[in-house]
């Protein structure tokens, strides 16, 4: 599965947490996931607590997170100090 057909399963829904990024429609944000597996969570773990769930969902939400960090731009921030 590519990163379009990956993507394709992230959806949004007003109606469900205020819209944000959500898996194929249903009540398990992206950021769920990925506060999951940041816990130490695995993909396995995962797939057994929602049975819906598939593993292509969990490689879309990293798909989706690696797309909105690549165009994520840092500028420094420079202190004026005073001696």
């Amino acid at each position: 599965m590519n990163e379009q057909e990956l993507l394709a399963r992230i959806t949004v829904n007003p109606q469900i947490f205020a819209g944000k990024p959500i898996i194929r429609g249903r009540r398990l944000a992206v950021e769920q996931v990925l506060g999951m597996l940041a816990a130490g969570d695995t993909t396995e773990t995962l797939l057994a607590a929602y049975p819906w769930l598939e593993a292509e969902d969990v490689r879309a939400c990293l798909v989706y997170a690696h797309r909105l960090v690549g165009h994520e731009r840092v500028e420094p921030l420079l202190l004026e100090t005073t001696s």
